[in-house]
């Protein structure tokens, strides 16, 4: 939200400065987003005096200015404003100034051939309203030379937040409030707008749907001219980013700026019959003023008269009865709309406005009157015109609540200490009404006091929250306990060991498209969240994967030619109970060029399954898992593709990993370009290392003993069936004798003229350790016999 500091000093009598006023904003709980001063944009710009105005020599629509700007000699401008004549005063950018509306730097130039020494500006490109057509012409009396920031008493801006709880600051009237009560400065009490009812309100008025709109209330005012606002309120919306239309409608969103009321004002022309606050009917439409069309269903409430819809109650009103230059009869409308209804209209059409951003938030139902009455006279004075009689449809919320607080609860529960008149002052000068016995009756517009613990809020953030003292929490002698649980531990190292790997870290939303975590869901039912943050962010995911297909998707776009991404998270899934459940799991995803085209290898190459395979063992390396006795599967799902994917599995139905290449058709349902694989490890699956003992929550290794002995070498080769996976052999060699061969590896694979027909040659290092005492050679020969036993119970024979 934006003010000026002569809108706020308006309302607050005070002597503090820009800087003061920011401070005490940001102690106050009310966060200063940024300062901008005008009269920094308008450096450059002057008060200057057409002397001369001579028709341009080679221009018809040119004029040669002499213009005085308070030197000792006037300066030559050419100009094409119509209005440019003569004795009338106006605003010169001299050479170097910057023109706020398009960033242009004026300089001394030569237009059509004649010199020009700067720009006579109009309102438009000083960015102060929308005209154009002509310069700005001020004032006979305007001083000549002066600078126009300083002519303009251009303000300061401030840009501040508004958190949603604290709706009755969403006006400038309100933030005056709560300074005052900080105790920078006096609160102006609102002038009172006596209006005088010329007539009998000619309009019925009334609200047939009391849920939603409690109160309605309105009156008709005749015989208005609808102009320009006055300079001082064009100033102060302009400083609020808001873009003057004509003088009903900055009027209108004066009152909302500076009170926090939204209102409305009818062309009355275009009503016909009664003004009801109704809700919608199926398929009903509206033309709104943002010139969209609505569709609107019986949850929503609307403003309406015999022809139909003319306003989106509380958010937007219709075109069709916006009022118009020519405008001479309005009919006012203020009313009172339930918070939670406003929301829901508004999510369901997609409009954010600042009436909406109000009404949802709970503007203050004691203000219907005081306001109508405001908006009244500010017409009156401004556009002239008589007023009917205020009819009133309905009746806001009146119940005030009341709260019993202990004033000692300011320091129990703030940690600080305020003396008893101090929290009363402060109060009572935010409307709170305090009784002797401390009974607290809250003003109608503070939706957000709910209990004592909110006036304790009250009181501290008033008295100012920098006095509340900075007190370290306690601390046992001795060192502190880890606090990371060993599922956090293990993931900090698996982040480590990817990046190291080459891997770049990926965090995505836990939220998918409906349709993207169907293509993952794999027959379980989808976690749907019943209040997403948007359509799109619906689904909880049940893997990683399609999060890091959209960034690959991301990155592809803008040119990435090899992605190697990972991510550590949750995946989310639902038991065909109802019952939900969070895994801690391990994505990776590669993609593009594995090994850029080049002079020593020709052609990029891409990346492939075995890729992912030694990806997702070294991983669960480092994650502990037992990789040597894991077994590659199939079935890594129909996202995967089924002859270049796989498994990776500590007995049949315990799976750690799946790798692979993914589906053409989840390349497809993603937009992606193959060939893409992934990774996905199912960390909770891992089981905990034998050995380990418990420590502090967690599980520790065993200390580290090296071997005293040395360990020996052993080579076999085997001649096996050609369908026999070297996997398959290893695991059985390593079965063997489990006390004393410690690894096993593939070194060789040959298939050729000396290799029977049907059959391949697989050669394998064994290591053997030897822990009591050194191998004799009897020792060996029976490990030997056992590794030819087992290797034979896959039909391989050792070769001669």
């Amino acid at each position: 939200m934006k003010f000026s500091q002569e809108w706020l000093e308006y309302f607050l009598d005070t002597d503090a400065g820009t800087a003061d006023i920011a401070a005490r904003l940001n102690a106050i709980g009310i966060e200063v987003e940024g300062i901008a001063d005008p009269a920094e944009r308008l450096a450059g710009f002057r008060v200057a005096e057409v002397l001369t105005a001579e028709k341009h020599p080679d221009a018809d629509k040119l004029q040669v200015l002499s213009v005085n700007t308070g030197e000792a000699a006037p300066v030559q401008v050419v100009c094409g404003a119509p209005n440019a004549r003569a004795g009338m005063k106006g605003v010169l950018g001299l050479p170097g100034a910057e023109v706020p509306a398009n960033g242009m730097k004026l300089k001394k130039s030569a237009i059509r051939g004649v010199e020009s020494n700067g720009m006579m500006c109009s309102v438009r490109e000083l960015e102060l309203g929308e005209e154009h057509d002509g310069i700005i012409e001020l004032p006979a009396d305007a001083p000549v030379g002066t600078s126009f920031a300083d002519y303009r008493s251009a303000s300061p801006i401030f840009d501040v937040a508004i958190t949603p709880n604290r709706p009755d600051c969403m006006g400038v009237y309100g933030i005056a409030r709560d300074l005052a009560a900080a105790g920078l400065g006096k609160l102006k009490a609102i002038e009172p707008s006596i209006v005088t009812a010329s007539f009998p309100c000619p309009v019925e008025i009334r609200t047939d749907d009391s849920e939603s709109c409690p109160a309605f209330y309105g009156r008709v005012v005749k015989g208005v001219t609808n102009g320009t606002s006055p300079d001082w309120m064009q100033r102060r919306l302009i400083a609020a980013g808001q873009r003057p239309i004509s003088a009903l409608v900055d009027i209108t969103n004066y009152l909302m700026l500076a009170f926090g009321r939204p209102a409305h004002a009818y062309d009355l022309a275009s009503l016909s019959g009664p003004v009801i606050a109704r809700r919608a009917h199926e398929g009903e439409q509206v033309l709104a003023l943002n010139e969209k069309t609505y569709t609107l269903d019986p949850s929503m409430t609307v403003i309406a008269d015999d022809d139909g819809v003319h306003d989106i109650a509380g958010i937007m009103g219709g075109e069709h009865s916006s009022v118009q230059p020519g405008t001479t009869d309005v009919l006012l409308e203020i009313a009172y709309f339930d918070p939670e209804a406003i929301g829901v209209t508004g999510r369901k059409l997609g409009l954010a406005t600042d009436a909406r951003t109000r009404f949802e938030r709970g503007v203050d139902p004691a203000f219907l009157e005081d306001g109508l009455d405001i908006l009244t006279s500010l017409i009156q004075r401004i556009c002239g015109g008589e007023a009917s009689e205020m009819v009133r449809a309905g009746s806001p919320p009146n119940e005030a609540k009341v709260i019993a607080f202990d004033h000692t609860l300011t320091e129990r529960l703030g940690g600080i200490t305020v003396g008893e008149a101090e929290q009363k002052r402060i109060l009572e000068a935010l409307d709170f009404a305090v009784s002797g016995d401390w009974q607290v009756t809250c003003p109608l517009r503070r939706h957000d006091i709910e209990g004592p613990a909110d006036l304790v809020e009250e009181v501290v953030r008033i008295h100012g929250l920098d006095a509340v003292e900075s007190v370290a929490l306690p601390r046992a002698d001795g060192v502190a306990r880890p606090t990371a649980t060993p599922e956090q531990k293990l993931q900090r190292r698996l982040r480590r060991a990817a990046a190291a790997r080459g891997l770049n870290e990926a965090i995505t939303w836990s939220f998918l498209p409906t349709d993207q975590a169907e293509h993952f869901v794999d027959g379980q039912p989808l976690w749907v969240l019943d209040n997403p943050i948007s359509e799109d962010m619906k689904a909880m995911r049940p893997s990683l994967i399609p999060g890091l297909l959209s960034a690959a998707k991301r990155n592809a776009d803008r040119g990435a030619h090899s992605l190697r991404l990972f991510e550590v998270g949750r995946r989310y899934l639902r038991a065909k109970d109802g019952s939900s459940d969070e895994r801690a799991t391990l994505a990776v995803l590669l993609a593009g060029e594995k090994i850029s085209r080049g002079w020593a290898n020709g052609k990029a190459t891409t990346f492939d399954a075995f890729d992912a395979k030694g990806e997702a063992e070294a991983l669960l390396a480092e994650a502990g898992a037992p990789v040597s006795r894991l077994q590659v599967m199939g079935d890594a799902g129909g996202q995967f593709h089924p002859g270049q994917s796989g498994t990776l599995r500590l007995g049949p139905k315990n799976v750690l990993a799946r790798f692979g290449a993914l589906h053409p058709a989840t390349l497809d349902a993603f937009d992606v370009d193959g060939p893409v694989m992934a990774v996905e490890i199912y960390l909770d699956a891992i089981p905990v290392k034998k050995g380990q003992k418990k420590v502090g929550g967690g599980f520790a290794k065993p200390d580290y003993a090296p071997p005293v002995l040395q360990a020996v070498m052993r080579d076999f080769a085997f001649l096996v069936p050609e369908n026999v996976a070297a996997g398959d052999l290893l695991r059985a060699v390593r079965g063997a004798d489990k006390a004393n061969i410690v690894e096993a590896r593939v070194f060789d694979v040959f298939a050729g003229a000396s290799v029977p027909e049907g059959r391949k040659s697989i050669a394998i290092e064994v290591t053997l350790q030897p822990v009591e005492g050194s191998f004799k050679e009897a020792d060996l020969k029976a490990i030997t016999d056992n590794v030819v036993a087992a290797a034979a119970k896959l039909g391989a024979d050792l070769r001669g």
